[in-house]
């Protein structure tokens, strides 16, 4: 490739990351793969975590299909449930389990036979407000739907606030939820990266690992560095070209940012077609030969321009970091006024992902 432009994709620091986040007391750990493992690579991630991995989750049936198709033979659960009929019966083919959350998906369930039928769990809304059923729906469903019965069924929720632990809402969550799970007798799912680390209580049979797999923090306020967390995502742009600037003069679309010395510009090969974010102000950190420099002006489509003025040696071709081990994918989105989730999931598919 005659750009450098790339992200590499550390698999040990994502076998490093599950084992840190797996629970001690036996619990399932499902490795949250969605988005294409939030821009890491979904069959990548699957093979690097296949040696010890329990099960994966994606959103969608159309996330799940590329995996058999690599080969990965794991179960996989599909968070959003079947989108139509059909779903319900690729599902089934190929050993996917389905989180159910409304009663068009019950009925097209109904309509197979219990050999026809794949793994179902059910999705119970304790206050997140976006799919489920209403906790004193669940009894009910189990009596409409018999065969909800014979399918292994675990019941599952989604804390609204996990990132602040010390929220009142997480308690009220988390009772209201298991209230149900112990009269029925049934299993339950809550637990996200956040609440495993924070909320054990929460962790039941089984917890899905997301945000935290990939090495960024889940709790606010908290480093990954302090969980033991491993930056999985490097993302790396090379110097193209550099300038003198004199003191008064701007950079960039619409002048926003004048050089108040005179100053060395290094432009670097990436911008917002490749993920980075616009949205990042001037001062953005990134790495260049060890050190920060920071981000001056508005990034622009395909580049950026930082300033190196006393950092010794920068020549084309230099490396630059934007976020990864030594930058923490947490600290830039800070920066943009975002969350870690959205930076690493929106790297573009023009950006090669390389493996270490």
């Amino acid at each position: 490739m005659s750009r450098s432009t790339r992200a590499i994709i550390d698999p040990d620091a994502l076998r490093t990351n599950y084992r840190q986040l797996k629970p001690a007391n036996g619990a399932g750990a499902i490795a949250v793969i969605k988005a294409d493992a939030y821009g890491h690579g979904a069959v990548f991630v699957a093979r690097a975590l296949g040696a010890e991995c329990d099960c994966f989750a994606v959103a969608i049936c159309e996330e799940a299909v590329p995996l058999r198709a690599a080969g990965i033979v794991h179960p996989v659960l599909i968070l959003e449930g079947p989108h139509d009929a059909e779903d319900c019966n690729i599902a089934a083919r190929e050993n996917f389990i389905l989180m159910v959350h409304n009663r068009y998906q019950l009925n097209w369930l109904s309509k197979l036979s219990d050999t026809k039928r794949p793994r179902v769990w059910l999705k119970v809304d304790t206050g997140m407000h976006r799919l489920g059923f209403a906790p004193d729906e669940i009894a009910t469903l189990f009596e409409e739907y018999q065969w909800l019965k014979r399918t292994e069924c675990v019941l599952a929720s989604h804390f609204a606030c996990a990132d602040e632990p010390q929220d009142d809402f997480n308690t009220h969550q988390f009772a209201r939820f298991n209230e149900v799970a112990e009269t029925l007798g049934l299993p339950i799912c809550m637990a996200n990266s956040a609440a495993t680390l924070t909320q054990p209580m929460s962790q039941g049979m089984w917890c899905r690992l997301g945000i935290g797999l990939y090495g960024a923090s889940p709790v606010n306020g908290v480093s990954a560095e302090e969980y033991g967390l491993v930056a999985a995502m490097q993302l790396k742009a090379q110097v193209i070209a550099l300038h003198n600037v004199a003191r008064g003069e701007s950079v960039g679309y619409g002048r926003d940012w004048v050089a108040p010395r005179d100053s060395v510009i290094a432009t670097v090969g990436i911008g917002y077609a490749d993920g980075y974010p616009r949205h990042c102000p001037s001062g953005t950190p990134v790495i260049i030969r060890g050190q920060r420099a920071p981000l001056v002006g508005r990034v622009s489509m395909d580049m950026i321009t930082i300033d190196v003025t006393g950092i010794e040696g920068v020549a084309l071709q230099d490396d630059v970091e934007l976020w990864g081990a030594r930058l923490p994918v947490d600290e830039v989105a800070g920066w943009a006024g975002t969350i870690s989730y959205e930076l690493i999931s929106r790297v573009s598919s023009r950006v090669p992902r390389d493996s270490r």
